[in-house]
Parts: C-alpha cells; structure tokens; sequence
C-alpha cells in the first residue's frame, strides 16, 4: 500500500525533487497547493494548516460577520451581540489548542480583543483546596485572559467530583465572568467530544451560553504523513519511499486499534522522534556519514508496528 501519493487541487504547484540514496529512493516532496491566502495574517496562517476544513470555513465566516458588523455600525444598523465562547471537542492532537491561539489573534486583528493573548489552564489550575479558594483561583485567571482568550484543556474535569467538589465553584465562577465581562474576553472549553458533551448535557444553562460548537475529527492518514513531512523538513530530515510507506503502515494500525485514544500529530511526532534516536544508533560507527546518511531515515528506524512502538509511545507523552 502506497501512502506518498499526492493530491490535486488548483494553485501553484511547487516542484518535485527526486533522488536515490541508500536502500531506496527519497520520498518525492508532496505537491503543495498554494491557495489564495487572505488578507488577514491569523486567517492565513490557519488556511496553511492541513485538514480542517470546517474550522477554516467557520474562521472565514466568522471574519465575514464581523466586518460587516463594522459597516453595517458606520450606517447605524442594529446589530446582533456577538458572542464568540465556544467549545472544541476532538482527539488529542487536532489542532484545538493551535486553533485557539490563531483564534485569539483573528479576533484581535478584528479589533474584538484588544490584546489576543491566550492563558491556557487545567483543572488544577482553577479549582483550589478549600472554600473560597477555588474562586479565588479562577477569577485570578480570567483577570490574565482580559482582552485575550480563556482555553480550558479536558473542562468536563470540572465536574467529576460530585457536588462537594470545588470544580462545581470553578464553573460558577467561569459563569459568573461570562455575563458581567461578556464583551471583555472570549471562553474556549476543549476535550474529548464524548465527556465534553456529557458536561454540556448535566449543565444546560452552561450549553446556551456556547453558541461556537466545533467538532475537530481525526486527521486522515494521508493528512498525517503531510503533517509528518512538514515536521521533517524542519528538522531537515527525509524518508525513503519504503519508509514513508512503513510509516503510514504504522499510522495505520494504530488508527484501527481498538480502545486507543488516537494522538494524531501527537502520535506523528513521537513516531519520528523515535526514528531520528534509531537513525543516530544505526549511524552510531559510521566514521565519515555523508550528507545524505545524515538526512535519511529509512524504513529500518522505524519500528514493525504499532504494537511493538506502542509501550515506547506511552513512556514519551
């Protein structure tokens, strides 16, 4: 099965460079279709990124509401509030974080933050160890987030202490803020889509007040292999064709294990950064390794399949 083959598409076709070292030849760089990029920086830098095709077209959508908010505001027409929280649910490895900060810098070219940063948070990073202190916790926080965005990693923890548990404090707090600073900053909750929309469902009153759904799916194997390539080239490796093959062999198998949370770019990085420790050792007593050795990694620095690397991945991440 052959994994290096590239897409069609309309744009600008960068060139292919082929040459043969070693035990195969290098794998062809992908065809990169260039798109027209937008006006607008964070916009741009968000169309480059592989895959997610509705999160883009939600970003345009979003840029496109927001201008003509602004001109229909320069003839006095009433506009709609903007409420801008939202929730991103998906498998480690998607793009959520990523996705916020670029996000946060959208809404700031938009003039809708004045500053665009993004304070990124875990449980333990709101809920505290005594009565009032988790409020304390939190509202600390959301003061960092003024005019930038909130992103809470695996949010759904809030509540997985019963009613006792000070998450229950940490989401009243959130709530609170949401209403009194509702123009002051933007709220992002992620997680695994299936206790995120559990915690939605035991908290409807917090449900309405996340217009912004997205749903991040797993990238395709294909997706992963462009994800990887990037990844080599900035790191100035290469991978033979029967390697690039051997690799989405792997990716493969580990997308069809059963009971296994699916990294994505997460597994991708591990995966490579296993074969560059393997390619050193297998390079370890070459004297005088030329340019290309020192480049290439070959199908052998990659492990025989998912099951063999799967104990090695669970150590890194």
């Amino acid at each position: 099965m052959s994994f290096g083959e590239g897409e069609e598409g309309v744009g600008i076709i960068s060139p292919d460079v082929e040459r043969v070292v070693s035990q195969g030849s290098l794998v062809q760089s992908p065809q990169r279709v260039i798109p027209v990029q937008p006006a607008n920086a964070a916009l741009a830098e968000l169309y480059t990124m592989i895959g997610l095709k509705k999160v883009k077209e939600l970003a345009g959508e979003l840029e496109a509401f927001i201008n003509v908010q602004r001109h229909r505001e320069t003839y006095n027409l009433k506009n709609a509030p903007m409420v801008l929280h939202m929730v991103f649910k998906g498998n480690p490895g998607t793009g959520k974080t990523t996705v916020a900060r670029l996000f946060g810098k959208l809404f700031n070219s938009l003039q809708v933050l004045p500053k665009g940063h993004i304070i990124e948070v875990e449980r333990a990073d709101l809920v505290g160890e005594y009565i009032g202190h988790t409020a304390q916790k939190t509202r600390e926080k959301i003061n960092k987030a003024m005019g930038g965005v909130l992103f809470i990693d695996e949010a759904y923890s809030l509540a997985r202490g019963g009613e006792k548990d000070f998450g229950k404090e940490a989401v009243d707090t959130l709530v609170k803020a949401m209403e009194d600073y509702k123009n002051e900053f933007i709220l992002i909750l992620a997680g695994y889509t299936a206790p995120m929309d559990e915690f939605l469902r035991l908290n409807p009153g917090l449900k309405s007040r996340f217009p912004i759904q997205i749903h991040f799916p797993d990238y395709s194997v294909k997706e992963l292999l462009d994800i990887g390539q990037l990844m080599l080239d900035e790191r100035q490796y290469r991978l033979t064709n029967r390697a690039l093959n051997k690799l989405g062999e792997i990716i493969d198998q580990y997308s069809n294990m059963p009971y296994n949370d699916f990294s994505n770019a997460r597994l991708i990085r591990n995966l490579l950064e296993t074969a560059i420790r393997r390619h050193a050792v297998r390079l370890r007593y070459v004297s005088h390794p030329t340019r290309d050795q020192l480049q290439t990694l070959e199908s052998c620095d990659f492990l025989s399949g998912a099951s063999n690397e799967y104990s090695l991945y669970g150590n890194l991440r």
